[in-house]
């Protein structure tokens, strides 16, 4: 089975945007994917964004019944990619999960880069679809190597 974690802050704008971006990328026909976002500082229930929500509608996706959730060892555990935003969320959890450390990437580093996804909140419904821009070329183009490392 393969499985991606996407890890931001508050699990409500990137993380949920690049999961729901991966699950559109894979299809249905691919029951073998585990999917799934949380926050390093999310309140646990809130509900997302609504210009987030308004910025994958445009793209045709949607997320039902997404509420934030906070990351957790069980949780990191169960996966065999964790894809973070920034720099700080990847050195956090290598930190605080020295074991798991080897699981961890910044989104980014999918196409060889290294560089923080920003966070929209506060922005405006453009900043929203920049950023889903951005995590969709990311996805897109770093494809083979998710797929990879998602195998464990």
């Amino acid at each position: 089975m393969r499985s991606v974690l996407f890890v931001c802050t508050a699990n409500l704008n990137r993380s949920p945007m690049a999961m729901a971006i991966l699950r559109s990328k894979v299809g249905a026909e691919h029951p073998d994917w585990r999917i799934e976002s949380a926050g390093t500082w999310a309140l646990e229930g809130a509900s997302p964004n609504q210009k987030m929500l308004q910025a994958l509608a445009e793209r045709g996706l949607e997320l039902q019944g997404h509420r934030a959730r906070m990351v957790t060892r069980e949780l990191l555990q169960s996966f065999n990619l964790i894809l973070t935003m920034e720099e700080g969320q990847k050195e956090a959890l290598q930190i605080e999960f020295p074991e798991l450390a080897h699981r961890v990437y910044l989104l980014s580093e999918m196409i060889g880069l290294t560089f923080n996804i920003a966070d929209p909140v506060g922005g405006d419904l453009q900043d929203y679809r920049v950023t889903a821009d951005e995590i969709e070329r990311i996805i897109t183009d770093g494809f083979e190597k998710i797929r990879q490392l998602a195998a464990g």
